[in-house]
């Protein structure tokens, strides 16, 4: 898959993101995918744990919102903004 392809399937995936759609937005992890969290240094290793971990219940309101993307070849990068009862949380 070229560079171009990739971004288009990032941003496909974050459009689904930001649409509360989780099916389309888990499509794009590899088996061995790696969700990382700098605000609070949780790591989540596998596609099947980040489908999980999106389908807890919540204790309270979240919106995930796509940011930034950057990317080639194997590794792309994507910033998601999270807000938590209508308050950003700030990334460092």
């Amino acid at each position: 898959m070229n560079d171009r392809t990739c971004g288009r399937r990032c941003s496909a995936i974050g459009n689904a993101s930001d649409a509360g759609d989780f099916k389309v937005e888990h499509e794009i992890y590899r088996e061995d995918a790696v969700l990382d969290y700098p605000q609070s240094g949780e790591r989540i290793r596998g596609r099947h744990n980040i489908q999980e971990s999106r389908f807890r219940p919540a204790k309270q309101e979240s919106v995930l919102r796509s940011g930034e993307m950057i990317g080639s070849g194997d590794l792309w990068v994507t910033e998601f903004v999270l807000s938590y009862d209508g308050k950003t949380i700030p990334t460092p």
